[in-house]
């Protein structure tokens, strides 16, 4: 099992290094030294040609600095309202009567909470559902849109089309197949659910009381209409501002088949350009959205 675990983790890398590739230039080919392979990829198959060519720019790859930008599911992660909490049951734990550990756990939890994934389908009839969406939508350069200082003076400020051509005016470029995330500073409350949420009240009477920033839904048109972006992330409980009532944005964005990632976490380490994200979700045949593991790897030399 160790032996297939690595060759999939560099499988895994060298994909997401052939993905960066398609934005930038490739440097010069290098010659492969074969020991230096097998020394990077201890256990696999020596000196086959396929580790190679997969190991060598795989391993550069993955040797920079990567973030987790995903809060981890407890008792304490924050879901909607309306839902229930993540549910954790520990199963068994320790010495199998065959003489070694064995541990194996159970959980229950809703899509929607947490970092997690809205897939198109959770607002727009027919389209794609978590297990249908292109990898490729799930992986590439992110865009930071840094609108920290407008929230902390205005916890229910939307995000704006004014906001994103300010960021393209100052990178000299557009927002075009990149993954844009929304840097609101809010992840910062986590832990705390009235700080974080507005309210620490449960049900459908609390959903009037959200108090959190979000996307315009003309911002969301806006990148939609104009722009080709891969998916939209935000570091608060919804994409739409907390006093939302029509979710305009999840609306816009769904109909495009723009995946959302909700509840993102530790923004505020990324250069507004530059880091590669993968975002990878639970595979729910059907789902609307699942729990979401998100990656960041910061350019190098950061």
């Amino acid at each position: 099992m160790a032996r297939q675990s690595v060759v999939a983790a560099t499988v895994f890398s060298g994909l997401a290094a052939l993905v960066l590739a398609q934005s930038t230039v490739a440097p010069p080919q290098e010659s492969v030294d074969a020991e230096a392979v097998e020394d990077v990829v201890e256990g696999t198959a020596r000196g086959t040609t396929p580790v190679a060519v997969v190991g060598t720019p795989a391993a550069r790859f993955a040797a920079g600095t990567w973030l987790d930008l995903t809060h981890a599911f407890d008792a304490n992660t924050i879901y909607w309202p309306t839902e229930q909490g993540f549910q954790f049951e520990p199963g068994a734990n320790g010495p199998n009567p065959k003489g070694y550990y064995y541990a194996a756990n159970r959980f229950a939890t809703a899509e929607h909470g947490g970092t997690h994934l809205d897939a198109p389908r959770h607002f727009a009839e027919g389209r794609h559902t978590a297990d249908q969406i292109e990898p490729a939508r799930l992986v590439g350069e992110a865009a930071v849109i840094d609108v920290r200082a407008k929230c902390a003076a205005n916890a229910v400020y939307e995000v704006t089309p004014d906001d994103f051509v300010a960021w393209e005016q100052e990178h000299g470029r557009q927002l075009v197949d990149v993954i844009v995330l929304l840097r609101t500073g809010w992840s910062k409350r986590w832990g705390d659910r009235t700080a974080y949420l507005g309210t620490s009240e449960r049900g459908p009477e609390a959903v009037p009381l959200l108090t959190f920033p979000g996307l315009a839904p003309e911002g969301a048109k806006w990148l939609v209409e104009h722009r080709r972006v891969k998916a939209v992330g935000i570091d608060t409980a919804s994409i739409d501002h907390g006093p939302s009532t029509l979710f305009g944005s999840h609306v816009a964005l769904c109909k495009a088949d723009t995946p959302i990632f909700e509840n993102l976490t530790g923004l505020e380490q990324l250069p507004q350009e530059g880091c590669f994200v993968a975002a990878l979700p639970m595979k729910i045949a059907g789902g609307s959205g699942g729990p979401l593991r998100v990656l960041a790897r910061l350019p190098d030399g950061e």
